[in-house]
């Protein structure tokens, strides 16, 4: 029987049973993973109002076997991200990120992969907590999150020849247009082009824009110049992206595209 003590955040908890409830952890030693907490809707002793959605957590986990589901023996709560649950649109986006986690995110990896994405995740709903959310942001975020997850978009070489999408003549400029080959999940060069190529026209300044957005600390990410259209351009590339390379829409997606579209942002009293 292994024992592991760390951190984590629930992603997503069910009720299994009369009395017990299954839970999707993250935590920097597992990275995603499922736990049956027995008993958990009855005892108040090993989960004091633990298990919801965000919360992080000093977690005790039991897995007696790798085939096995692992059980939660104790948890305590380190943060219920009170801020999220008072801003609607806030509380959308961190939704929104916690089940792209929890449905991308592979089961069991650990080392240096799990430790990175648990503090990528948590960086990114420190920021969704602490500022108004807008399409940029969630743009942004949204990418943070799927390059600690392994999936981002290649964003400056051509995925055909790897040479840099730039240098094969085009125009000059951040206004400069270019290919973005979404199911081969990246720009073309202009050599690489075919005629019936189904590529998204982009510029070539949203690009750059979304690869220094992979460069910012989180605390900084809202002070990267990214206009309307540039943000258009992302937001249309990473729903493309992730429409063909995932091959679903999140549950939580609508929500958060309406409340963002009506510019819903103001706390609950």
């Amino acid at each position: 029987m292994a024992t592991i003590e760390t951190q984590a955040l629930v992603l997503r908890v069910v009720d299994f049973g009369e009395s017990d409830r299954i839970a999707h952890l993250l935590t920097p030693v597992t990275s995603r993973l499922t736990v049956i907490a027995k008993g958990a809707k009855r005892s108040k002793r090993r989960f004091p109002g633990t298990l919801d959605l965000f919360h992080l957590l000093d977690v005790r986990i039991e897995r007696r076997r790798p085939t096995s589901m692992a059980r939660l023996e104790q948890a305590r709560l380190l943060d219920a991200w009170t801020p999220l649950r008072r801003h609607p649109a806030r509380f959308a986006l961190a939704c929104y990120l916690a089940e792209l986690v929890d449905r991308l995110a592979t089961e069991g990896t650990g080392g240096r992969e799990a430790r990175d994405l648990f503090a990528a995740v948590l960086g990114a709903l420190r920021a969704a907590a602490s500022r108004e959310p807008t399409p940029r942001m969630r743009a942004l975020l949204e990418l943070r999150v799927l390059a600690a997850i392994g999936l981002e978009p290649e964003l400056r070489r051509c995925v055909r020849c790897g040479r840099d999408a730039d240098a094969s003549g085009a125009a000059a400029g951040e206004s400069a247009k270019v290919a973005f080959h979404v199911a081969e999940g990246g720009p073309l060069c202009v050599g690489c082009t075919a005629v019936g190529d189904p590529c998204m026209t982009l510029h070539r300044g949203t690009l750059r824009a979304l690869e220094q957005g992979l460069r910012l600390p989180f605390d900084r990410i809202d002070r990267l110049a990214l206009g309307a259209e540039p943000t258009a351009e992302a937001r249309a590339l990473l729903a493309r992206f992730l429409r063909f390379h995932v091959g679903f829409e999140l549950r939580s997606e609508r929500f958060l595209d309406s409340l963002l579209a009506s510019g819903t942002v103001r706390a609950l009293a």
